[in-house]
């Protein structure tokens, strides 16, 4: 029997143990209301399913659990969903079973559902020079929000890392530039010459002095590479309006991030023969994995491009 779909579970009230479980997570994990809320939602959506099969929670086993997978799936729910819900039908079973409110744990043995890893969607490079030609010249806001956009392209710098820059993280006769990244990790990253003259352009004469206040606000914000035009330390916030702001002007605004910069630039390089083990060492990856997931973009490009170019790859070529 296929049941109602899940989603329509919001008027369902939960049986007491579920209850007490949410208020465990409250008061002993402190958990945040959203989350909560989130349990909530998805143990809501597994109660119903287990009522429509005539199943209590004390009678659930592990093909009881599987069949409630193989019905969230059918229904077309997201893998990531899936996964979301699981997370919480576990975490139930496994309190019910700690508190011997349940002579057993069904869910003990069971894996969370695997959640495919997408490929970064990294622009072109035809839609990349599109972005950095936007930015009209003069002005040291312009000035301000080409470097932004050089730098987060040619550095692959994550926009934390990009607005931490303070001016003694920045050698612009070596090329190089400090950044602190995840876990306070420290790396040095080359400045192309691109990126490099953007970065000049907006630290002198007519760029960055025409921001800085009568009186600095914080200590800190005296050091800042990049201000915003109140004379402070540029925010996460405000760089990424700058990107958007940009990624509106060419048409770009639901696929622009600035992590999609960073993206790109990764898969750029990959595209052109950079060694793995050096885009890592780029992005401040701590493992090659989490760098590799590039190499499945540029195998796939490579593909579409071999595909197109060559004669005894396309359909309708001779034997």
């Amino acid at each position: 029997m296929v049941g109602k779909d899940p989603a329509c579970a919001a008027i369902v009230e939960l049986p007491i143990d579920a209850e007490e479980f949410l208020t465990w997570l409250a008061v002993e994990r402190g958990r945040s209301a959203n989350t909560l809320a989130a349990y909530r939602r998805d143990l809501r959506a597994y109660h119903q399913w287990l009522s429509e099969q005539g199943t209590t929670l004390d009678e659930v086993t592990e093909v009881t659990i599987a069949a409630y997978v193989g019905q969230l799936r059918a229904s077309g729910k997201a893998a990531s969903s899936v996964a979301r819900a699981m997370v919480a039908v576990r975490a139930l079973h496994r309190f019910l079973a700690d508190e011997e409110l349940a002579t057993s744990d069904p869910a003990a043995g069971m894996d969370l559902p695997r959640v495919p890893r997408g490929l970064p969607k990294a622009l072109t490079e035809a839609e990349v020079e599109q972005l950095l030609e936007a930015v009209e010249q003069g002005g040291s806001v312009a000035s301000r929000d080409r470097a932004i956009l050089e730098v987060l392209y040619g550095t692959g710098l994550r926009i934390s890392e990009l607005v931490g820059l303070s001016l003694g993280d920045v050698d612009l006769d070596g090329g190089l530039v400090r950044a602190l990244g995840k876990g306070n990790r420290e790396r040095v990253v080359p400045l192309g010459r691109v990126a490099r003259q953007a970065l000049e352009t907006w630290l002198e004469t007519g760029g960055r002095d025409e921001m800085v206040p009568a009186h600095w606000r914080r200590r800190s914000d005296a050091d800042a590479v990049f201000l915003n035009t109140r004379g402070g330390r540029m925010s996460r916030q405000g760089a990424w309006g700058v990107v958007r702001k940009y990624g509106d002007a060419v048409g770009l605004r639901t696929r622009l991030t600035p992590h999609v910069l960073r993206h790109s630039c990764a898969t750029h390089m990959l595209d052109h023969g950079a060694d793995i083990r050096a885009v890592q060492e780029l992005l401040g990856h701590a493992s090659i994995s989490t760098t590799q997931v590039y190499t499945k973009v540029s195998t796939e490009r490579l593909r579409l491009v071999y595909e197109s170019a060559h004669p005894r790859a396309r359909a309708g070529a001779n034997g």
